[in-house]
């Protein structure tokens, strides 16, 4: 075992408890309820993670690139649902996945991208599997998908069911307004909406003969607050493993469930200015203000001691450089409490954006550093 202050810095810091714990929760809650967590792996894009999540009762995984699906794919996934609407050009690639024999289950929306899906693979001759495949619905007008009254859902739905090499599987949405909103009532009346509009479609395609088994629903806030998932089968939240302060502004985590930080050095002092400058900048942190439009806004990130305890709630990273990090202060005690080489932990606005910008998690546990876990990036083969 190492000690974090032997990490190079900017490294990307996880609290291995506080991530057990972020996980026990969420499965418990999907036991509860009698619903499968196919969580999103956007945001831990690690097959470490993956471990933690997946087991007999929960097995589907969620993923937002085709570079996660075969990431996840090589380490032995093969349940995998990639929630992004699926385009022509991907269609071939797609089905390199199915013969390694991994079901990816893909979402449409659009009647043009759905016959275009349907006529393709209704020439490929010799093929032996299905494309599994879903209708996006949506159901807050937040993002893509179809309203779940919308008259397109039964003729999309008809048509993909009587494909031949196209397995119809049912529903799924994700209501991203959950992030807009400014109190857990309003996260909670969101949650009904979600459910309720992706449960009517489902009614919908049942009604007119259409067989629909998936009912999949979710994002972080709604399923952290939701207490109805009747006729749901399955939630994806993501960025629960982690939390963040965007999550926290939210309501839906205090700051003892984040669980990822950044370890940064300080390299500079400005007395004049009131500044501390410290080595993660905005490649380190992502550029993400999400916490901007809430009751606190976080800058770029909160400065917490080499602990991760949080030093004062308005000690922020105020401004970004590159690679510059710059925290102003009012106190000048800070300037001898972090002389220049002293190290720091941010906690970060937007968990996903930050984890982007690296390789690998330092996993610590109890102030050491027990494991190192690598994650994927990018988008290309």
């Amino acid at each position: 075992m190492a000690l974090i202050e032997n990490l190079p810095t900017p490294s990307l810091l996880v609290e291995h408890e506080r991530l057990q714990h972020n996980i026990a929760v969420m499965k418990a809650k999907a036991n509860r309820f009698g619903v499968s967590l196919r969580a999103h792996l956007k945001t831990a894009k690690s097959l470490d993670i993956a471990a933690m999540l997946c087991d007999s009762s929960h097995s589907g995984i969620t993923v937002s690139t085709l570079q996660e699906a075969e990431y996840f794919a090589a380490g032995g996934y093969k349940d995998i649902l990639y929630a992004v609407c699926l385009e022509p050009r991907k269609f071939e690639r797609v089905a390199r996945l199915y013969a390694r024999g991994i079901s990816l289950k893909v979402i449409v929306n659009d009647m043009v991208v759905a016959q275009q899906l349907v006529d393709w693979s209704n020439a490929q001759q010799a093929w032996d599997f299905q494309i599994q495949c879903l209708i996006e619905i949506d159901t807050d007008g937040h993002r893509t998908g179809i309203a779940p009254d919308s008259e397109d859902l039964l003729p999309m739905g008809q048509l993909l069911d009587s494909a031949q090499n196209i397995e119809f599987c049912g529903v799924m949405t994700h209501c991203g307004s959950s992030y807009n909103c400014h109190s857990l009532d309003c996260i909670k009346n969101l949650a009904d909406l979600e459910r309720e509009g992706c449960v009517l479609a489902a009614h919908r395609l049942r009604e007119a003969g259409i067989k629909c088994d998936t009912v999949s629903v979710g994002s972080t806030p709604t399923m952290v607050v939701s207490e109805n998932f009747e006729e749901v089968t399955e939630i994806r939240p993501g960025v629960f493993v982690f939390y963040d302060l965007f999550q926290y502004g939210l309501g839906v985590c205090s700051l003892n469930d984040i669980a990822l930080s950044v370890l940064s050095a300080v390299i500079g002092h400005n007395r004049r200015t009131g500044k501390i400058f410290l080595d993660a900048g905005g490649l380190a942190l992502s550029k993400d203000r999400g916490t901007a439009g809430q009751n606190v806004d976080y800058g770029y990130g909160l400065v917490c001691n080499l602990q991760g305890q949080v030093i004062q709630e308005s000690l922020i990273v105020e401004d970004v450089n590159q690679e510059h990090g710059i925290v102003s202060v009012s106190d000048d005690s800070l300037f001898e409490r972090f002389p220049i080489g002293s190290l720091v932990r941010i906690l970060p606005n937007h968990a996903c954006m930050t984890a982007a910008a690296y390789e690998y998690y330092e996993i610590v546990k109890q102030g050491k550093v027990i494991d190192r876990w690598s994650r994927c990036n990018g988008w290309n083969e």
